[in-house]
This record gives structure tokens, sequence and C-alpha cells, in this order.
């Protein structure tokens, strides 16, 4: 048996492999045909597909489940012809869904990944709702980034964009946002079902236990187990450490240094507390953690630039997931991938103004997905631009946060900017001068943008006419919506993971093969959601991802292939565990 050395995290330790030439070396305390590390929405869609393969089953979390699933919109990204859009009067196909979601993707998984993703949506809605999650049909007035409660189905990304459209496909974009039915944030209720459902199908759970390491088979490279630190039952520390889960996912909207101090007692506590266990896993571990946002290292390394932003996850997304995989041979991809939310929208007027860089330009369609301005503005203005808008649309605007319906969290902060924040100006020349941008730059966006709202011409950045404004003269008001604007932070989430087979999950090393032994989903992989995130689909990919590795574990613990071999499995894949 030999010990290598470890790979540390300020936080959360990640040692390397333990590598064994026999099982029979350790002493184990438990075992499972499948252990899954991370009991978020990945990892109970992961363990309940397990189940249905016949698996026995333990999931590891290190709190007490739920990760950043809990704290999501609970929006699961779904279409193809689902029974709510056709409520809802809208016709959709997988595959216009599919030629949608090129435009989202980017060439981050294969064509054919995204038709089986679009192929699969359906039949995964059915799954979600057989485990107890609701669904509904009613549809928002308005363009908006959440939706208010009795309103569940919307456009939740870019659909509704000229750019993004498909009509060859369909006559109009169809809604593909599914929010689950439930008061407030849906994300508590769409964890709450998956979670009864895990331990209604038979799988085991082991909470406030963090993995520490995999046990490797060094002959064969089979990752035979996990390396576990388990909190004491009872004891007040580990109550206290149950506590701070929940604490950390409070104070992190508004008191980041306290969520962060709250992170390092939990760690704190299991270095302390944790008594090491070993849990073998006979067919597959599947690594299910989330991402690496709250890594200080990973991020210094890979997107120092998104620091300023506020910072979205759970406790446990530290890139333990990402990490126990490198230790093993896996490679991470994509990992300066982060998504900046800067969504503009509600109040619905104001796409209707202009955003532009901190030169005056114009640099995208304002009424895009929050996420793709957030991408725009990040990564080619330097983080810095600015929403302009005027008196005719910030009234329109104030009617629409007193008396729209909006969520306290839309409505309040753009009233702040509105009417604390902004900058003033009695024209265009006085407010670039107020901006420090160029006034015969800025004239020239609002000359452009006049003459198409009075279809003179196109938008110069494809903005659908009925967003298209004329701008005629009186105050204006410029709102500072960069990175750095406290009043208006900016939501980062990391989207990178570990590179997987997309035919099973299955974790590839630096030579494309299969690690064996070791599969990945959710946000610890790359997936559909990891180059554009829009709304509901690193949920839809959860589930996705989750059960094709819950039912690889299973089916093809015992092959070892590369991705180009793998086509011979897929058929049989795709039709287990479908309905």
């Amino acid at each position: 048996m030999s010990q290598s050395n470890k790979n540390r995290s300020t936080i959360n330790p990640i040692e390397s492999a333990l590598d064994v030439d026999s099982a029979d070396e350790i002493r184990w305390s438990d075992s499972a045909d499948v252990v899954v590390v991370g009991w978020g929405a990945a990892g109970a869609s992961a363990a309940i597909e397990a189940r249905a393969q016949g698996a026995d089953v333990l999931v590891i979390d290190r709190f007490s489940g739920g990760g950043a699933s809990v704290l999501s919109g609970g929006v699961v990204y779904a279409g193809g012809g689902t029974r709510y859009q056709k409520q809802a009067g809208y016709e959709d196909s997988p595959e216009a869904m599919a030629d949608y979601l090129k435009h989202e993707a980017n060439g981050v998984v294969s064509e054919q990944t995204l038709a089986r993703f679009s192929r699969e949506s359906v039949s995964n809605l059915d799954w979600l709702e057989k485990q107890g999650v609701r669904f509904d049909s009613s549809m928002p007035k308005y363009k908006t980034s959440y939706p208010p409660d009795g309103v569940y189905l919307y456009y939740s990304g870019n659909e509704v964009v000229p750019a993004y459209g498909n009509s060859k496909l369909q006559a109009r974009p169809a809604p593909r946002g599914h929010r689950v039915v439930a008061k407030g944030q849906s994300g508590a209720t769409f964890f709450a079902a998956l979670k009864q459902s895990t331990l209604d199908s038979g799988a085991r759970a082991l909470t406030q236990a963090r993995v520490r390491r995999l046990v490797r088979e060094q002959a064969t490279g089979r990752i035979i187990g996990v390396e576990v630190w388990v909190l004491p039952e009872g004891d007040a520390r580990t109550e206290r450490h149950k506590k701070l889960d929940e604490l950390v996912a409070k104070w992190r909207l508004y008191q980041a240094p306290r969520a962060q101090a709250g992170r390092r007692e939990a760690a704190q506590i299991e270095n302390e507390m944790g008594e090491k266990r070993f849990i073998r896993a006979h067919k597959a571990v599947i690594l299910s953690t989330g991402g690496y946002i709250f890594n200080a290292d990973l991020m210094e390394q890979h997107a120092p630039a998104y620091k300023p932003g506020w910072l979205t996850g759970a406790a446990g997304c530290d890139g333990s997931g990402l990490r126990l995989g490198q230790s093993v041979g896996g490679v991470g991809k994509d990992l300066h991938n982060i998504s900046a939310w800067r969504f503009i929208t509600p109040p619905s007027a104001w796409p209707k103004g202009l955003v532009v860089n901190a030169r005056g330009e114009r640099f995208c369609n304002e009424q895009v997905y929050g996420a793709k301005l957030g991408y725009e503005m990040m990564e080619k203005q330097g983080g810095k631009a600015w929403l302009i808008i005027d008196g005719s649309l910030r009234r329109q605007a104030t009617w629409q946060c007193l008396f729209g319906g909006l969520w306290a969290f839309q409505s309040m902060p753009a009233l702040a900017l509105m009417y604390k924040v902004a900058l003033k100006g009695s024209s265009v020349a006085d407010l670039a001068r107020k901006m420090g941008a160029d006034a015969a730059t800025l004239q020239r966006q609002f000359d452009e943008a006049n003459a198409a709202a009075r279809g003179e011409r196109e938008d110069a950045m494809g903005k659908s006419k009925d967003m298209r404004h004329e701008f005629k003269g009186g105050s204006l008001f410029a709102i500072d919506i960069s990175i750095n604007q406290k009043m208006f932070p900016l939501a980062v989430l990391s989207l990178g993971g570990l590179q997987v087979n997309e035919d099973d999950g299955g974790v590839l090393d630096g030579a494309g093969q299969n690690i064996p032994g070791l599969f990945a989903a959710g946000r610890t992989a790359i997936g559909i959601a990891s180059s554009r995130y829009v709304s509901g689909l690193s949920l839809a990919d959860c589930v996705f991802s989750g059960r094709r590795a819950g039912r690889a574990a299973v089916v093809l613990h015992d092959v070892v292939k590369a991705p180009a071999m793998a086509g011979a499995g897929v058929a049989a894949l795709e039709g287990i565990g479908q309905s």
C-alpha cells in the first residue's frame, strides 16, 4: 500500500489516490455497488437510476444533501414537445430544441449529445414528475429573469432573440423554462422530491461526511472505493456543522466574508473531528459535488477577473469532485469558463434602453439572456458597462417595479439604481461627459438606435422590432452595471469540469480513455451547460448526466474503452430507464 503526496485546497484538502495491489489490503467499513459522492440533483438522479438497475447504492454528502440545487430557482430546461408547452399553445420538437442549443453549447459537447439531450428531454421531465416534482403551463406577461409565484413556464434563455431563431424548424420559438411549482424560490421543493425519492428507492445515505481521496487498484487503474471522513452522530459540533450549511447559504447573499468564515469553520470541524473510514465501491464511484466557485486557488488560477462578483453556489462548491478526478488522471476542461449573470430584465422596459461600454459603444443586443450579456461584458469589455434609459423608460420601469408583481430581489435593486445610483444627463453630450465616454461615439449609438426604432434601418445589434425604443429628448439616465457595482451584484458561477465520455459519463484521462470505475455528473463534469448558461439548463443537465452515469455505472462497470469505441454500448444505455 502506498500513499502519494497531498493535493490540498485552503479549505477542503483532497489527497492523491491511495494505490493498493488488492482490495483485500483495505479494512472496509462499508460497501456498495455504486458510491455516489455529492447529493445534489445530479447525485440524486444517479443514485435513483443506479437503484433502478438493481444496484446497491450509497450516496455520500459533505453536509445534509442538496448542494446548489436547493439554492437554485428550481427551473428545468425542457422542450421537444412537453405537455406543458402544448397546454400553453406552443409547438416544439427535439430538432428545434437542439438547433437552438447549438447557439448556447458552442461545441462544448457534440451535436450527437445535444440531439440526445433534446430527444430525452420530455422523458426526463416525465421521470422527474414520477419522483414527485410538479410543473405547470402558466406563462408570464413580460420577459423576466425569474417568474413570480403562480407562473411556471417561460422563455428562460435567448429563444426570442432573432439571432438565435430557428424559423425553418418552428413557426415561433417555444418557451422551455419549466419552473417547479412552489412558493418562493423553487429549488428547495425540487430537491426535496429528489431526496425523498433517493431514499424511497432504497439507496442509503451517509451525510456530514467528506470524501478525501479515491482508492485505486494499482494493476488495473480501477477506482474501487473512497476514503471518507465522517463526523460522529449526536455531537454538538456535528450539529453545528449541519447548521453552518444553512447559515452559509443565507450569508452568501450579502455577507460574503461571514459566509467564507462559515465555510472555514465547517472545514475545521471536519479536520478536527472526522473519523476516517474506507468504503468499497464494487462497480463504480460517481462524482457529483458541484462546481468550484468557492475554491480561491482555482478562481485565482483560472478566472481571477470574476473574483469581485457575487460568488454563487453552496458551501460544498469548492471543486472537490474535480480535484478527486484529477487526482487519478482526470482532465479538467474549460475551467476558465464562468457564467456571469447580468440580468437587466425585469423590469421589462430596461432592455429597450442601450447598453454601452466605457467608450460609449453598444456591444450586445440588450434583450439577450443575462448570462450572454454578462459574458460579453466580462470577456470583451473588461467587466465595465452602462445601461442608458430615458424618462419614458424610467417611468415604465418604475411602474413595473411597484405594480408589476416582481420579486423584491428584482424590484428593489432596480428602483435603487434608477433613483439613487444613476447618472443624470440633460443631453447625450452631458451624459457622456459624466460617464467619461466619448460624446461623438455615444451620440452615434443614439442616432442609429433611433433610426432603427423608426424602421429606417435594422438594429445594429439585432434587437427585435418590439424591443426598439426611440429616444425623443429629455433627461437621460446612465446606470453602472459593471462587475464592481455593489448595488447591483453580478452573480458568477463556474461551468468547467472534468472531461467525460459523452456516451456514458465516464471520466477520461489525458489519453482520452475511460478511467475504470469512475464517472462524473452535473457541474463536476463538462456537460450541456458548460459553455453559455441559460436558466434551467444546469438542472436539466444534472438529471440527464446523472441518470446517464447511474445507468452506465451498473451496466458498463466492467468495460474499459475509448470514446471512439463506445458506440456499441450507447443504444443499450439509452434504452434503459427512459420511462
